[in-house]
C-alpha cells in the first residue's frame, strides 16, 4: 500500500503512469483497479475530485463512475446530474484468482460492451456523450450520438511505453467532439432502396432539426444526384480523391425544395460526377493516395459541420463500397424479406467486408465501423413470406451465432422476439422520385414510415 500513497500524491495532470502500472497487483480486484487506476485516469482527463462520483445510478443499473465538468455553483458530485462520461470497470482477477480478460472478442469483453451501451442510453445519462471500458490491462472508449453507441478507439493493450499516449488520445476526443455521425447505407446486393432510403430518411432528421450531408458515391447509376435533380459543381468529388489542393467544400450543394414560403434549403449534397467511372479501373484508383481511405479523410474534415453524414453506397466490394465503409461509424443495411439473395449478402457484409475495414482501421490506431441491424425495405408481408424469410434468417444464423443481434435485436434468452423493423411498401415514396421531391414532403404516412426508422436506430431524445 506505501506505493499507492505515494501515487495519489502525486499531481495527476502529470501522473507517473509507469509507476502506477507497475504498483497495480497481476491479480488486482475491480476495487483496486478502481483506485489504483482510475481515479489518476480520472484526474488525468481534466475531470477533478468534484467533478467524478463513484456508483453512479443510470435508471438501468450502476456504473462505476460517472463525471462531468461543473457548471458555476452546480457541482457534479453533489447535483448528480448530467453526466459526461462514465466508466464501466473491471478487475484483473476475480476472487477465486481466474483472470478477467478485456481482449477484444472475448465473451467479457462482449458482456461489458453491452454494459456501457446500456448504461450510456440509460433515463439519467441523456446527456452522456461518452463510455469508457477498462480492467487496466485493457481499455476502450465508446461514444455515443444518439442512439447510437459505438467503439471510437480501438481496444487497447495498455503498456508502460503506450499509456501516455492513450490517456492523450482519449482526453483529446472527448474535449473535442466531432458532430457528425457518418453512416453507410449498404448492402451487396442491388435493388433494396439504398437511395430511397438515404433521401428520406436525410429529409426526415432535418426535421428534426438536424443538419446534414448526403454523399453520392455510386460512379454508375448516380440515381441518388438524379432523383434530387442536381448537376455536380465545378469542383467534383472525383477531382477531390486525386488532388489535394481542392477543397471539398467546393463540391457541396444545397438540396432545396419550393414551399409557399419560397425555396428551403433542407440538406447538402456532394453530387456522383462523371469523372468517378474511371476509378472502376485498377490502374486508376490505384492513383488514389491512400486508396478507400482516401473519402475518409475528406469527410473528416466536414464533420464540424453537420449532425449526419449519410453515404449512399454502391453495390459490389469494389473501391467505391470499401471507401464508404472505411469512412463510416456505422453501417445501415436494407434487406427485403422477399428478396433472400439480400439476406445472405447482409451476412456477407456483417461477417467479411465490415471486418476487413475494421482490421484495417484497427492497425492505425483507429476504430470502426460497425453494423446497425438489417431492417426491412418496402415490406408487405403475408404470414407465408415472412415464415420463409424467417427460415432463411435461421439458417444463416445457425452457421454463425454471432449474426443474432443483427437479424433479430430484440431477441433475448427469455424473450425469443423475431421482430425486424419494416418500412412498409407504399407507392409515394417511389413516385416522389419522378418529382424530384422526397416522399416524406408528400404525405405524412411516407414522413411517419421514415421518422419510425430514425427513431429505431439513430434518434435518441
Amino acid at each position: 500500500m506505501g506505493s499507492f500513497r505515494t501515487i495519489i500524491s502525486i499531481d495527476m495532470t502529470d501522473a507517473n503512469w509507469n509507476t502506477i502500472l507497475d504498483s497495480i497487483p497481476d491479480l488486482a480486484s475491480e476495487a483496486i483497479v478502481s483506485d489504483y487506476f482510475v481515479k489518476p485516469l480520472l484526474k488525468a482527463l481534466g475531470f477533478s475530485i468534484e467533478e467524478q462520483y463513484p456508483e453512479f445510478a443510470t435508471g438501468s443499473g450502476t456504473v462505476d463512475f460517472a463525471a462531468r465538468k461543473n457548471q458555476g455553483s452546480d457541482l457534479f458530485n453533489r447535483s448528480k446530474i448530467n453526466p459526461y462520461l462514465l466508466v464501466e470497470v473491471k478487475g484483473r482477477a476475480i476472487g477465486t484468482g481466474a483472470r478477467i480478460n478485456l481482449m477484444e472478442k472475448t465473451p467479457t469483453y462482449q458482456k461489458t460492451q453491452k454494459q456501457i451501451k446500456q448504461y450510456l442510453l440509460s433515463p439519467n445519462c441523456k446527456t452522456a456523450q461518452w463510455g469508457i471500458i477498462t480492467n487496466s490491462i485493457h481499455i476502450q472508449l465508446f461514444r455515443r450520438h444518439g442512439k447510437v453507441v459505438h467503439p471510437a478507439t480501438p481496444c487497447w493493450l495498455i503498456k508502460n511505453d503506450n499509456i501516455l499516449d492513450i490517456v492523450t488520445r482519449i482526453k483529446d476526443l472527448i474535449e473535442n467532439p466531432l458532430p457528425a455521425l457518418v453512416v453507410s447505407l449498404y448492402n451487396d446486393k442491388g435493388g433494396v432502396g439504398k437511395t430511397t432510403t438515404t433521401i428520406n430518411l436525410a429529409s426526415i432528421l432535418r426535421r428534426q432539426k438536424k443538419n446534414v450531408l448526403v454523399i453520392d458515391f455510386d460512379p454508375q447509376q448516380q440515381d441518388l444526384t438524379d432523383s434530387l435533380g442536381l448537376q455536380p459543381t465545378k469542383t467534383k468529388l472525383s477531382d477531390c480523391l486525386i488532388d489535394r489542393f481542392l477543397n471539398i467544400k467546393d463540391a457541396i450543394q444545397p438540396f432545396k425544395i419550393k414551399t409557399k414560403s419560397g425555396e428551403v434549403r433542407v440538406f447538402d449534397v456532394i453530387p456522383s460526377d462523371s469523372g468517378l467511372d474511371k476509378f472502376r479501373l485498377d490502374d486508376q484508383h490505384i492513383k488514389v493516395q491512400k486508396g478507400p481511405a482516401r473519402l475518409k479523410d475528406l469527410l473528416d474534415t466536414l464533420k464540424g459541420n453537420y449532425d449526419y453524414i449519410l453515404i449512399d453506397a454502391p453495390t459490389n466490394w469494389t473501391f467505391f463500397s470499401q471507401s464508404c465503409v472505411y469512412a463510416s461509424d456505422v453501417v445501415l443495411i436494407p434487406t427485403k424479406h422477399t428478396n433472400f439473395a439480400s439476406l445472405k449478402n447482409a451476412r456477407k457484409v456483417i461477417l467479411e467486408f465490415i471486418p476487413e475495414i475494421q482490421e484495417v482501421r484497427d492497425k492505425k490506431g483507429e476504430y470502426g465501423p460497425i453494423p446497425l441491424p438489417i431492417f426491412f425495405n418496402e415490406h408487405k408481408a403475408t404470414d407465408a413470406s415472412l415464415k420463409r424469410a424467417n427460415s432463411e434468417i435461421k439458417s444463416l444464423i445457425s452457421l454463425n451465432h454471432d449474426l443474432l443481434p443483427y437479424f433479430y435485436p430484440k431477441h433475448t434468452k427469455g424473450s425469443p422476439d423475431q421482430t425486424i423493423f419494416s418500412i412498409p411498401e407504399y407507392a409515394i415514396v417511389e413516385s416522389a422520385a419522378f418529382e424530384r421531391i422526397p416522399a416524406v414532403f408528400k404525405h405524412k404516412t411516407a414522413m411517419d414510415y421514415y421518422l419510425s426508422l430514425a427513431q429505431e436506430y439513430f434518434l435518441y431524445e
